[in-house]
């Protein structure tokens, strides 16, 4: 671990280089969620940043009860890589971006007639299946920058000729309701676990993490058949999501509040809009709480960006990226909002936890088109 594990309280720590950017606010939050009742470990992440009372890029570990607060809005975010048959030496980027460019946010009702799982056709919130949603969310079509494991890489059915997509979302407007339900019977109380509360919540939360990994399978296909394109889901993770978890011979409860799972096989850690991903094995490491950074983490709060960048930057401007990428978001505010300047160097999130010894990079993928609306966020 060397120099990378820092302790703050009894049962409180996180990971980071001396390079790593982490705001004292986000430790408060840490040091204030390790006191609710029955909290055992907390564990904050290389792209720890403060949130909304609850810290983001963490994990923790209770007993007895568990906090659907610290899960969130957005049940079951996470992330899909696919291997996709777009050839980088033939992709023409003018036509590639115009082609995105029309794709509309949400699909249509007979398009998810046509397309949604069988099970999902009656769900409440079918409208909302294979649309990304705003804030941090997004589809990026990528191409492999640099291989590091080649035995890894190709072991897991990659090709280096072919672009990759990577989606990140979540449960939409469904993980909302389920949170609003239960701060409006429970305040931000945790649920004593067997007990009908808590059975009710776990329920509606399964249901939210079935359609999140739905929801960014359907996203894959729209995206793939608008630009005439096919392509395999090569993983999918989940980081907001609680779930039973043992921990050093005691049985309780792993929230994870944007933090990957270590204890699933490959993920990809990626960075800004504007900057590189990184596809790793992860190791298994308690002292992580089974657990990574889920991204490069905020720098800069959302009310602050425009702020700080309209002066220097037109939305334009924005849209193309120092790596030679471009941004598809017509949403003027959300595209300072998500500006690489307000992000943290995703280099050092990733030499911190190969430093903490929690993954071994297998590549590094560079971004070629990002998808994030094409007109106001729904």
């Amino acid at each position: 671990m060397g120099n990378t594990l820092h302790s703050v309280g009894d049962n409180v720590s996180y990971i980071a280089t001396e390079n790593t950017w982490i705001e004292s606010k986000a430790i408060q939050q840490l040091q204030i969620t390790a006191n609710l009742p029955d909290m055992v470990a907390v564990v904050g992440m290389p792209d720890l940043h403060p949130g909304r009372g609850y810290p983001i890029g963490a994990a923790f570990f209770s007993t007895q009860r568990f906090y659907p607060a610290l899960v969130g809005n957005d049940i079951g975010c996470g992330m899909s890589l696919f291997q996709t048959d777009i050839k980088i030496a033939k992709l023409n980027l003018d036509k590639f971006e115009k082609q995105l460019s029309t794709l509309s946010d949400i699909a249509s009702m007979e398009w998810l007639e046509a397309n949604a799982p069988e099970q999902m056709k009656s769900h409440d919130f079918i409208a909302s299946l294979g649309s990304i949603g705003g804030g941090n969310h997004f589809a990026e079509f990528q191409h492999i920058d640099k291989i590091i494991d080649n035995g890894r890489f190709e072991q897991h059915g990659f090709n280096k000729k072919q672009a990759l997509l990577l989606v990140h979302s979540g449960s939409r407007g469904l993980g909302q309701s389920v949170l609003r339900q239960h701060v409006e019977q429970h305040n931000h109380s945790g649920l004593l676990e067997n007990t009908d509360e808590a059975s009710a919540y776990l329920l509606a939360h399964q249901d939210a993490l079935q359609f999140a990994e739905t929801n960014r399978q359907l996203i894959g296909l729209r995206m793939l058949q608008q630009v005439k394109a096919t392509g395999e889901m090569r993983l999918d993770i989940n980081h907001n999501l609680v779930e039973p978890y043992t921990f050093r011979g005691i049985e309780g409860w792993l929230h994870r509040k944007g933090a990957t799972p270590s204890d699933r096989g490959i993920v990809v850690i990626p960075g800004s809009r504007g900057d590189y991903s990184y596809l790793v094995m992860p190791n298994t490491n308690d002292i992580s709480l089974n657990s990574l950074a889920h991204g490069a983490g905020r720098k800069w709060m959302r009310t602050e960006c425009k702020g700080r960048l309209s002066h220097k930057y037109t939305p334009l401007q924005l849209s193309r990226t120092s790596l030679g990428s471009r941004v598809i978001c017509a949403n003027k505010q959300l595209i300072y909002e998500e500006a690489p300047q307000s992000y943290k160097s995703i280099d050092t999130v990733i030499e911190s936890m190969v430093a903490a010894g929690l993954i071994a990079v297998i590549a590094r993928l560079r971004p070629v088109i990002t998808y994030k609306t094409s007109g106001e966020c729904a």
